[in-house]
């Protein structure tokens, strides 16, 4: 039976756009919705070329209601019906109410080598740290920020002429490999890690 899959973004959707592409061929599972905290995220434009359905819940609104925002995020997804749930980008730290009514189906991509560097500014971490190489992670999401089961890394060396912003170009075209090819693994029942 194919997977039904939700990507939830905040930006430009780089890699959402990887991931839709990657259902377009043979593949367990297939896009339904594409769905923003940012009505203004140009990864909805993308999506709606690509002709997947797309929605946009405005977070501001809510203010500091996260459980307000929360509830329509939900209400939107069980409307779509997703087995799978991909976050692209999705600038928003979910509560554990949230996570834990869809443990075991939200995946995430996270720019570091976890659980090294959870949170922001990764790639300046890295280089702060003076880490020989750097990568991108996909985990399986649970309550706890950046966290859960690694179902994928991608690593890179990192050159003594990097800065922030290479070590970011660099890395994103390595996202758009890792993270469909754990999709597809994942959308067909199995976990095991997939390793670039």
């Amino acid at each position: 039976m194919t997977k039904r899959v939700a990507i939830l973004i905040s930006g430009g959707g780089s890699n959402m756009v990887a991931l839709a592409r990657s259902m377009q061929t043979d593949h367990p599972a297939r896009p339904v919705l594409v769905l923003s905290n940012d009505p203004a995220a140009g990864g909805l434009a993308k999506a709606q070329d690509m002709d997947i359905p797309t929605l946009a819940i405005d977070h501001k609104p809510f203010g500091k209601d996260r459980a307000g925002f929360e509830a329509a995020l939900h209400k939107a997804l069980e409307a779509a019906q997703p087995d799978i749930i991909c976050l692209a980008g999705f600038m928003r730290i979910l509560t554990p109410d949230f996570t834990a009514r869809w443990e075991g189906r939200m995946l995430n991509i996270h720019p570091s080598l976890l659980p090294k560097y959870k949170g922001l500014h990764t790639h300046a971490r890295a280089l702060a740290a003076g880490d020989p190489e750097h990568g991108c992670t996909v985990h399986e999401v649970t309550a706890a920020l950046d966290d859960g089961p690694i179902l994928g890394q991608a690593r890179m060396k990192v050159t003594p002429e990097d800065t922030e912003e290479s070590l970011a170009a660099r890395l994103l075209p390595l996202e758009h490999r890792l993270y469909p090819a754990v999709l597809q693994r994942f959308a067909a029942g199995d976990r095991t890690p997939v390793m670039l």
